[in-house]
């Protein structure tokens, strides 16, 4: 599911940042790694597993958040010519160019089209089956996100340094190849274990700027023309993409204000090269037989009348005939209100969970219904700990080898072990925006809004929950009668405090 960012500034005392701090005492967050973690984590960095090829010569570029210091993957965008090869760089050919299911082994053969390289950190370089460090990062699940700073799945001195494809550093990678036809179907791909270099780390503003401006080399400026038709071939396929926008709450004044930061097209872009990643892994393993994939059920009809409700709050114009695909791509993150109802669109995701298969027999659902297609997290292993089993389940496939047995023996407990991590990751994530909501609203308690009640608490008719237009704040409704659900409301602010009171409307 695609996470609500949350950032915060302010001084580390402030109402807000305590808050924080408590919420990550209340969930049993781990904070420092044990001193046997660390010793391994730094053995680990300066004695990682070296693969045999070498693919240093291929000039990769990162792509992320100005922020990140865990950088998972890495690309390079090429070309293919009539019948040439193009692209190559290190490892260009690597191993047999397999055609997953996806694909149709022979469209666009000839004909032109792109060659993705798509290097991912190979974690399992550095932390070995049954070892502390394996134990930690099964306990942890995946990074944590906080408005105030995160608590990451692996030692710092690995996910930050040795293991993350920082520039100018030769570390080992998975590198994936994936070769699309003149329309952006994939004809053939390809994983092998190499050692890469990064050239260049981008931030997408940097990015951005150099496509429009037209001073872009081929690698980045092929972002957009790939993109763009992967962004063509979901709409096909009946996919759709969150593009969830920031949200920034400042403190300024003694008061905290709260800004929409809405995402740049070339993110966009960058998350395709991503999902085409994970969507050739699933196919690999599906025809393999053996694998874990992410699955999500088509949405219930409760679910999607809820977010209708929301729509109608916020002023977005939601015809009965058109689909929410379509109302989705209509909006603008630019628009505070379709920010707004972005943010509430991830709702429909929170019944995604991995399911794993063997024997050939694909789990039902075997889809993840966002991507309309079979799908599989594997491209983000410093952050998420299935990422490390599927890269490897890949490699191996690719390879024509056996699947490792400290994969096999992983595999059951996985979905239990990261529908774990995900319940505290997604709770960690509602309660961090209810906390910010209070903060921004602490110091309008008295005052009266105009809302609409977009939920009404089964069993209990006078409890339920309000969406405001301005500020667009979800939150509880509590009242002496029964609300009426799916009607604008005037609401009175009750209470509101950044700790763990919440915040409470109740009908004017």
């Amino acid at each position: 599911m695609p996470r609500r960012p949350i950032h915060t500034t302010g001084a580390a005392e402030a109402p807000l940042r305590s808050a924080l701090r408590e919420l990550r005492r209340a969930l049993g967050v781990p904070d420092a790694f044990p001193a046997a973690v660390l010793a391994e984590a730094d053995r680990a960095a300066r004695e990682p597993r070296l693969p045999d090829a070498d693919a240093t010569d291929l000039p990769l570029f990162t792509l992320d958040p100005p922020r990140s210091p865990d950088l998972d993957q890495a690309m390079h965008l090429a070309r293919r010519g009539n019948g040439r090869k193009g692209g190559g760089g290190g490892g260009g050919d690597g191993g047999g160019g397999r055609s997953p299911g996806s694909g149709g082994t022979g469209r666009g053969t000839g004909r032109g089209g792109y060659r993705v390289h798509y290097a991912i950190a190979d974690v399992a370089a550095f932390v070995h089956p049954g070892g502390a460090l394996d134990s930690e990062a099964h306990r942890r699940v995946q990074t944590l996100y906080f408005p105030d700073g995160r608590t990451p799945l692996h030692p710092p001195v690995l996910s930050e340094a040795a293991a993350s494809l920082l520039p100018d550093r030769t570390v080992p990678a998975l590198l994936w190849r994936i070769d699309l036809d003149a329309e952006g179907h994939t004809v053939a791909t390809d994983l092998r274990r190499a050692l890469v270099r990064s050239r260049a780390r981008l931030d997408y503003a940097t990015a951005q700027r150099r496509i429009d401006a037209g001073t872009a080399e081929e690698p980045l400026a092929l972002l957009k023309e790939i993109g763009l038709l992967r962004e063509e071939r979901e709409r096909e396929r009946g996919g759709i993409s969150l593009d969830v926008p920031e949200q920034e709450i400042t403190l300024r004044d003694g008061a905290y204000v709260l800004d929409y930061r809405a995402p740049l097209p070339a993110e966009g872009w960058n998350a395709q090269i991503s999902l085409l990643t994970g969507m050739t892994a699933a196919d690999l393993m599906t025809a393999a037989g053996t694998g874990i994939l992410r699955t999500l059920p088509t949405a219930p009809d409760g679910a999607v009348a809820r977010l209708r409700l929301s729509a109608k709050a916020l002023g977005i114009d939601w015809p009965h005939h058109v689909s929410y695909a379509e109302v989705v791509r209509s909006l603008d993150g630019r628009d505070s209100r379709h920010a707004a109802f972005l943010q509430e669109c991830t709702t429909l995701l929170r019944g995604a969970g991995y399911s794993v298969f063997t024997g050939g027999e694909l789990p039902t659902p075997a889809i993840h219904a966002a991507v309309a297609h079979e799908y599989t997290h594997c491209t983000a292993p410093l952050r998420r700990l299935v990422d490390r089993y599927t890269g490897e389940l890949c490699a191996s496939i690719c390879a024509g080898q056996g699947v490792p047995e400290w994969v096999l023996a992983a595999l059951e407990d996985l979905p239990r072990e990261m529908a774990d991590g995900a319940r505290r990751a997604n709770t960690a994530e509602r309660e961090c925006v209810d906390i910010v909501e209070a903060a921004l609203l602490e110091p309008r308690i008295g005052e009266v809004f105009d809302g609409f009640v977009v939920d009404v608490r089964d069993g209990e008719p006078a409890v339920g929950t309000v969406q405001l237009r301005d500020p667009a704040v979800v939150a509880t409704l509590r009242g002496d009668e029964a609300l009426p659900l799916g009607e604008r409301l005037r609401v009175r602010l009750t209470r509101a405090a950044p700790g763990r009171d919440k915040v409470l409307f109740t009908p004017a």
